[in-house]
């Protein structure tokens, strides 16, 4: 089975994430990035790559006390033009450790990510 580039770009794009790599994730992203994104208590919006890396991805649900301790699963899949991947990844919060699981659809322009919507499960401990 060939991989397409769309489906790297999103395989890139979560292993950019748990690298913490924010020039890794901008690589991947169109400066342009339109973002939405909905987490268990809020929904999300940013109209560049440098907003949502910076002030969401990195700099909220990220941020710098919780330390990535793994990339669990990454499955990508396609819907007509729109494309999807899925990834699990477990934590270290201060609290101990947790998991979280996000689902994108993306769309890409000039093998970049251009259009982005997540899911997220919310970052969850484990019992």
């Amino acid at each position: 089975m060939t991989v397409t580039a769309e489906e790297k770009a999103g395989t890139a794009f979560a292993r950019a994430l748990v690298a913490k790599d924010r020039d890794a994730v901008l690589e991947v992203l169109a400066p342009d990035l339109d973002f939405r994104g909905v987490t268990p208590g809020r929904a999300w919006e940013a109209g560049s790559a440098e907003a949502f890396v910076d002030e969401i991805l990195l700099g909220t649900w990220f941020s710098p006390e919780k330390t990535f301790d793994s990339l669990e699963d990454v499955r990508t899949a396609e819907v007509a033009h729109r494309h999807s991947v899925t990834y699990r990844m477990r934590l270290t919060l201060p609290e101990g450790p947790h998991v979280c699981e996000q689902h994108a659809y993306y769309e890409v322009t000039d093998g970049r990510i251009s259009w982005l919507r997540i899911v997220c499960s919310g970052i969850l401990p484990l019992t």
